[in-house]
């Protein structure tokens, strides 16, 4: 009896308000609140993780070499960073495309304030001179880029793009062309 109450229970439950609702990514601490500003940031924070690539590659061939998982190719893994760094330049791009976007719909200029932005975001390596090699090597291994740089990034060029197309609405047309008169 208690089976069939605990099935019935389960049938007429409601779905967690998580999964009906999924909440958009959290920013990071210390980004900016708007959303040209968190892309500039996460282009920062992502172009400081890609120039650090090389300083800490020989660590991370060692730290790989070291700590082998079972059955693994060192190649194998090492590949990986390879995938990460083009994956970051790809991204880098998007987020490149996104701030030039919104700077040309803007009414106003964003791209010192972007710069500013920028430099917040590489800040967040800033300690790679003060820590030793294994450890800049395993917080650079770990880091990953976060969730809603991209998908904010998606959604500043799009509203850049529609807000860019309604400021046109008052601009004066291009003068139509000429007509071309054959000639006899």
């Amino acid at each position: 009896m208690s089976a069939l109450l605990l099935a019935l229970a389960l049938l007429t439950a409601d779905e967690p308000a998580a999964a009906a609702d999924p909440q958009p990514p959290t920013r990071p601490a210390g980004a900016p609140a708007d959303d040209y500003g968190l892309v500039a940031w996460c282009y920062g924070a992502l172009r400081g993780y890609l120039d650090l690539h090389d300083q800490v590659m020989p660590e991370v061939t060692r730290i790989e070499s070291t700590y082998r998982r079972p059955g693994s190719k060192l190649s194998d893994d090492l590949a990986v960073y390879g995938q990460m760094q083009k994956q970051g330049k790809a991204s880098l791009a998007t987020f490149a495309r996104a701030m030039e976007s919104a700077e040309r719909a803007s009414l106003k200029p964003l791209n010192i304030q972007g710069a500013a932005y920028v430099q917040k975001g590489r800040s967040v390596w800033s300690a790679a001179s003060n820590v030793s090699k294994a450890r800049l090597a395993q917080e650079w291994m770990s880091w990953t880029l976060p969730a809603a740089c991209e998908t904010t990034a998606a959604d500043l060029e799009t509203k850049a793009k529609l807000a860019g197309t309604a400021l046109k609405v008052n601009a004066e047309p291009d003068p139509a062309p000429e007509p071309v008169t054959p000639t006899p």
